[in-house]
């Protein structure tokens, strides 16, 4: 058993590449379905996402299976230019390490972020859909993400905001305390403004009113949002009515002006209002700052929250990293013993084939036995082969992970000839043999 990892990833690659290679999920299901071409290749899970395009598999024991794995990849992106630079292979133990690595979030663009979990589960189940795993995978995924929820529950490592959006979402949760209650008027209509419009309604914002100079764009971000689109020369009006300003504006002069603000705080009748400037340039007139009632945070005070806040992520990566160690020690010391369950199951199904043949002999010489003699031969000859076999299968398996592994393993391919059972024939019976084996 031979465990390798390939790919790219956001540390290796610049996106452009990583977009070539990426790896639809229609690409991946095809390949599965062609995994026994693939001679030295027996088990794969496929993981693309925007950062990353791996390839995770067990494969023989042999030279060549590195070059099996990377034929793999690059018929499954339908690429085959010289990417060599880009490219990474892990092998056995430092294969798990990645992949751990990978489910607790410790090798994301974002330290701590929480999709890749759910992005790794997405690729085992596909791998699992497409008949592509067996026990070795089965065990390590299942391990991996058992890795990645437990750094989760144990350390703060996804606790704090890394964004600019999500940290301006914070910031107002710090002041109102939820959010259930609060309805939002936001200036502008980009990428940033929609990052934050998310994070709001997931922490349960009441109401969204998108202001922007392109009505058309205000009324299709709002209708995505459940929110209302207002005309952005009278947004300062509904202002009278909302708990938070945010602006996101491209504007190279302030939207939010001091002496508006000012009117605006008079008919609030002393309401606080929390403004959000995202924008650069700033869309806030800094002075409203000074106005009685006003909040106003700038992208500088956010930028900062945002590295306070990956300054405790860094600090809880070292308890993560110590989980994902402990994690690779625990499943190191259950696969030393998978190593020989292939050669076991070969042996018992050999064993098993030389039972059957002569139970069938048997019954050809003695038709005169009744169903009830048949059960009980067909049962004494069951526990004569486990009998036999009992003894030199503790002995190999207590070889596993040791000096003596080798030997042993050498020993019963010779004195039971198992060579000719996992060693020859085509491709596609070796993997059928490969799945019998290891379950």
């Amino acid at each position: 058993m031979h465990l390798i990892v390939l790919g790219l990833n956001h540390k290796t690659a610049p996106v452009d590449v990583r977009e070539r290679f990426s790896i639809p999920k229609d690409a991946i299901r095809k390949g599965f379905q062609h995994l026994a071409e693939y001679a030295d290749l027996l088990e794969a899970v496929v993981l693309s996402t925007c950062n990353r395009s791996e390839i995770y598999a067990v494969t023989a024991d042999d030279a060549h299976a590195g070059e099996a794995v990377r034929r793999f990849f690059f018929d499954l992106t339908g690429n085959d230019e010289d990417i060599e630079e880009y490219l990474y292979m892990h092998e056995d133990e430092e294969c798990i390490r990645h992949l751990f690595r990978v489910a607790a979030s410790l090798d994301s663009l974002v330290l701590g972020e929480g999709q890749i979990l759910s992005q790794v589960k997405q690729a085992y189940a596909l791998a699992l859909e497409g008949h592509a795993t067996s026990t070795v995978l089965n065990t390590l995924f299942h391990r991996a993400i058992a890795t990645g929820k437990r750094v989760r529950t144990e350390t703060r490592i996804a606790w704090s905001a890394v964004s600019v959006s999500y940290a301006a979402v914070e910031l107002a949760k710090d002041i109102f305390g939820t959010l259930d209650k609060s309805s939002v008027l936001i200036f502008g209509a980009g990428k940033m403004a929609e990052l934050t419009a998310e994070h709001l309604v997931s922490h349960g914002a009441k109401k969204l009113y998108i202001a922007n100079r392109h009505m058309e764009k205000a009324e299709d971000f709002a209708a995505r949002f459940g929110g209302e689109a207002v005309p952005f020369e009278r947004a300062m009006e509904k202002a009278e009515d909302v708990d938070v300003v945010v602006t996101s504006t491209g504007a190279p002069h302030y939207v939010v002006k001091a002496w508006e603000t000012r009117h605006l705080m008079t008919q609030r009748k002393g309401r606080p209002l929390v403004f959000i400037d995202i924008a650069v340039p700033r869309d806030v007139d800094p002075e409203v700052e000074e106005i009685k009632g006003v909040k106003l945070f700038n992208i500088d005070a956010l930028e900062a929250v945002v590295d306070d806040h990956m300054e405790e992520r860094k600090q809880e990566a070292v308890e993560a990293s110590r989980i994902v160690e402990e994690e690779i020690v625990s499943i190191e010391k259950r696969f030393q013993y998978l190593s020989c369950r292939p050669l076991m199951a070969l042996l018992s199904e050999r064993c098993e084939r030389i039972r059957c043949r002569e139970m069938q002999r048997a019954h050809t010489k003695l038709p005169e036995l009744t169903e009830e003699q048949q059960r009980a031969v067909d049962h004494m000859t069951r526990m004569i082969v486990r009998k036999i076999l009992r003894t030199p299968m503790m002995k190999l398996n207590a070889s596993a992970g040791t000096a003596d592994e080798a030997f042993y393993i050498e020993a019963m391919r010779s004195l039971f000839k198992l060579d000719t059972i996992g060693e020859t024939g085509t491709c596609e019976e070796r993997h059928h043999r490969y799945r019998y084996a290891q379950q």
